[in-house]
């Protein structure tokens, strides 16, 4: 049965947060910016809920009709060369939504944010969740393949930030290649930056 998707409004905010809370619990990355599992169950909602924000805000959300995924994107235009480097504010408004004592809120942001490729427009994978009960059953390459066929036809690439081996196998799969230049999370796990091109 083909997965239902629909585009996400702010009316289905909370139930997308409360998706990506549930699907990253116990993310690497997770666990790294909120080391303790009672606070991170307090707080990772509120942290994650930042993206969804700006996914309403400056993007758009593609969710499934039963709840069960959920694929932020973010168009990003081709940077200007000779132009001013913008300082993004999503990292120190993570961190002040969520856990303002803690610096890795922020730096997570920092960190991907300096690798992130600006030469040319493209579609970001901000963030991808399937609910923990449905993972493993393709629902996220069901749920990515309408926006990568148009990045095919349009000739626009994709890019994203995997944040475990597993993650990154998946995304290879779909034509994602690992940039060569990993983000390092100060003793804390690897992200993988991928840049997909489009396909002919």
């Amino acid at each position: 049965m083909a997965l239902e998707i629909r585009q996400a409004d702010q009316s289905d905010r909370d139930a997308v947060a409360r998706l990506l809370d549930e699907s990253f619990r116990t993310d690497p990355v997770s666990s790294w910016v909120f080391p303790d599992p009672e606070h991170r169950a307090a707080v990772h909602g509120k942290f994650l809920g930042v993206f969804v924000d700006v996914a309403l805000e400056e993007g758009r959300i593609d969710y499934a009709t039963d709840g069960s995924a959920a694929a932020l994107w973010l168009r990003i235009p081709a940077g200007d060369p000779e132009g001013e480097v913008v300082e993004d504010e999503v990292p120190a408004r993570m961190r002040a939504v969520a856990d303002p004592d803690n610096e890795r809120c922020e730096l997570v942001g920092r960190l991907t944010g300096a690798v992130h490729p600006t030469a040319e427009e493209h579609e970001y994978l901000l963030m991808i969740a399937v609910a923990p009960d449905r993972q493993g059953q393709g629902l996220g390459s069901e749920l990515m393949r309408p926006v990568l066929e148009r990045c095919d036809r349009e000739g626009v690439p994709a890019y994203l930030e995997a944040s475990s081996e597993r993650s990154k196998e998946l995304y290879e799969r779909l034509g994602w290649e690992f940039t060569g230049e990993v983000v390092r999370l100060p003793e804390g796990p690897l992200m993988w930056p991928m840049w997909r091109k489009p396909r002919g």
